[in-house]
C-alpha cells in the first residue's frame, strides 16, 4: 500500500536551512526554467480582500526530479497585529513516476521563505560585485532576515542598513538579527538613506506603491526585488529597470505580475529582460562592469518549490524523520 510521510514545521527546520547544498538546489532550477525544460503552470491566486490576504498555488515538474511539489502559500498581511506570522502554508509532493502523494510538508511557509532567501543569494552571486559587503534592506520582516542570512553564503557581508515603515519593526529586526549573525546593523530614516552607499539593495515588502526610486540608485549597486508577486504589488519606481541590467526569474511570469510588467507598461523594451537562468548558464551576460546597476525581479517559481521540497523529503527519509501513514 502507498505510504505518505508527514513532516511538521519543527522537523523541516531541522532538516534544511542556509547551507551550500540548499543554495545549489535552488540555483539549479533557473537554467531549467530558461531552457524551457521546467513544466510550470501559471500561479493560481485567490484574493481575500476583507482579510488583506491572498492564497497562491504553485507547482512545477522538473525532468529528472523524483517528486513534484504542489504548494499552497497564504499571505495575510494583518496577521502581525494579531501576533501571527504574515506568511503560512504547506506543500504536498507527488511521486513523479506514479503521481501518488509521497509527503505532506506542514512547513507554515518556512520552505517558501527559505527558497526565496536563497534565490536572492543566487541573484547576488551572479549579479552583485564580488567585493560587495554592505546591504540595504527595505522591509523588516522574516524575509528581510532570510535575505541577509542567505547573502552571507555568497558575499562577505559586514554591514546592513534597514528601513521599514514602522520603527518598532526596525528595532525588532536589529534586536533579533544583529547579534545572531554578528553583523553591524543600523536603522535608516528613509529608503533613500538606507540605500545610499550600499552594495546590495533588497526590497522585501508587500508594497503596492514604489518604495525604491531610480534617484536612490548609485553606480555599481545590485538590487533584488522580491515583493512583487501579484499584479497589484510594486516596489520599484519608474525607470529603475530602465537604468539597469534587467534580470527576471521567469520572463512570462514577471511580465504578468512582477516588477517587469510595470516597467514594460511604462515603455521598457521587453527584449531587454534577461532570465536569471540564462545568466547562470552563460547564455546571456549579467554584470559586465563594476559601474553597472543590476536588478533581479524575483516573483517566486513553482520550480523552486519542487526543488526545495524534494531536498527536504530526501533528507527526511535518510534521517528517518516524519510520521509515516498508509494511505
Amino acid at each position: 500500500m502507498p505510504e505518505l510521510s508527514i513532516l511538521t514545521a519543527a522537523e523541516i527546520r531541522r532538516l534544511v536551512g542556509f547551507g551550500l547544498a540548499e543554495l545549489e538546489v535552488v540555483e539549479e532550477v533557473y537554467p531549467l526554467i530558461s531552457g524551457g525544460e521546467a513544466v510550470m503552470p501559471p500561479i493560481m491566486r485567490i484574493d481575500v480582500a476583507e482579510s488583506n490576504g491572498e492564497i497562491d498555488v504553485k507547482s512545477a515538474f522538473l525532468p529528472g526530479y523524483p517528486g513534484i511539489a504542489i504548494k499552497v502559500s497564504a499571505g495575510f498581511f494583518d496577521n502581525p497585529a494579531r501576533g501571527l506570522p504574515s506568511l503560512g502554508g504547506f506543500m504536498v509532493t507527488l511521486d513523479a513516476l506514479t503521481g501518488i502523494p509521497s509527503a505532506a510538508l506542514f512547513d507554515n511557509g518556512y520552505l517558501t521563505d527559505l527558497r526565496t532567501g536563497l534565490a536572492g543569494a543566487v541573484a547576488a552571486k551572479h549579479l552583485a560585485r564580488k567585493e560587495a559587503s554592505s546591504v540595504a534592506v527595505l522591509g523588516a520582516g522574516v524575509q528581510a532576515r532570510f535575505q541577509i542570512e542567505a547573502l552571507m553564503l555568497v558575499r562577505p557581508i559586514e554591514r546592513v542598513a534597514v528601513w521599514a515603515r514602522r520603527r518598532e519593526q526596525i528595532d525588532a529586526f536589529i534586536s533579533e538579527t544583529a547579534e545572531r549573525l554578528s553583523l553591524d546593523i543600523t536603522p535608516a530614516n528613509s529608503a533613500g538613506e538606507a540605500v545610499s552607499g550600499a552594495d546590495i539593495v533588497v526590497t522585501t515588502t508587500p508594497a503596492t506603491e514604489p518604495i525604491l526610486e531610480s534617484t536612490h540608485l548609485q553606480p555599481g549597486q545590485h538590487v533584488t526585488a522580491v515583493g512583487s508577486d501579484a499584479e497589484h504589488k510594486r516596489e520599484l519606481g519608474p525607470s529603475v529597470l530602465e537604468r539597469a541590467v534587467a534580470v527576471v526569474d521567469a520572463r512570462s511570469q514577471s511580465l504578468r505580475l512582477g516588477e517587469a510588467h510595470w516597467a514594460v507598461a511604462e515603455g521598457l523594451d521587453p527584449d531587454r529582460l534577461v532570465e536569471l537562468g540564462e545568466v547562470i548558464s552563460g547564455r546571456a551576460p549579467g554584470r559586465s562592469s563594476t559601474d553597472e546597476i543590476t536588478v533581479c525581479d524575483l516573483t517566486g517559481t513553482g520550480a523552486q518549490d519542487t526543488a526545495i521540497a524534494g531536498l527536504t523529503v530526501e533528507r527526511a527519509r535518510a534521517a528517518g524523520a516524519g510520521h509515516l501513514i498508509t494511505t
